[in-house]
């Protein structure tokens, strides 16, 4: 990831793609269910689904748990805002309108296999991250682009781990 500069009410994005030699349908199951991401994420613990789901679908929503050394440990309620089995799949973090964060994951038919991408982006909502430049104002950019690093490098990952999943599954 390249210096932007941005600040937080730039809401930065960040993402990461791979390309797998598998159908987006055989992809589909490794990207919504959010109960196997903590399997492919430093950051994230664990994940429940609320009200009693069992699985995705619009409207859903489900809690995950995250730590991370410098911010310590938090739960956050996501809220599935794209749901097009087996081509998308997204969801805001916190509010629905004012998300902290939204995150997607989109499947793509490339070359007789799947694109795999997921995308973030940070706010508009007060984050944790918010407590951190609120403390380092004059920081907000480093602060900003070092987190949106992070994330680039943690979804570079979990791409990678979708791929070598269902490649093996095969």
């Amino acid at each position: 990831m390249e210096w932007t500069g941005a600040r937080y009410a730039d809401n930065p994005t960040a993402e990461a793609a791979t390309w797998i030699d598998s159908p987006p349908e055989a992809v589909w199951p490794y990207v919504s269910d959010v109960q196997r991401m903590p399997e492919m994420s430093a950051e994230l613990q664990r994940v429940e689904w609320c009200d009693g789901a069992t699985g995705p679908k619009l409207g859903g929503s489900f809690v995950g748990h995250s730590k991370h050394d410098a911010l310590g440990e938090w739960s956050t309620t996501s809220f599935i805002v794209e749901y097009e089995e087996p081509r998308v799949f997204g969801w805001a973090v916190e509010d629905v309108a004012t998300p902290t964060a939204t995150w997607r994951f989109t499947l793509e038919p490339e070359n007789g296999g799947t694109k795999l991408t997921q995308w973030m982006r940070l706010g508009p909502a007060r984050s944790g991250l918010s407590f951190a430049i609120d403390r380092m104002p004059d920081k907000e950019q480093k602060i900003v682009f070092v987190r949106m690093r992070e994330f680039e490098a943690a979804m570079t990952a979990t791409v990678a781990a979708i791929k070598d999943r269902v490649e093996a599954a095969r």
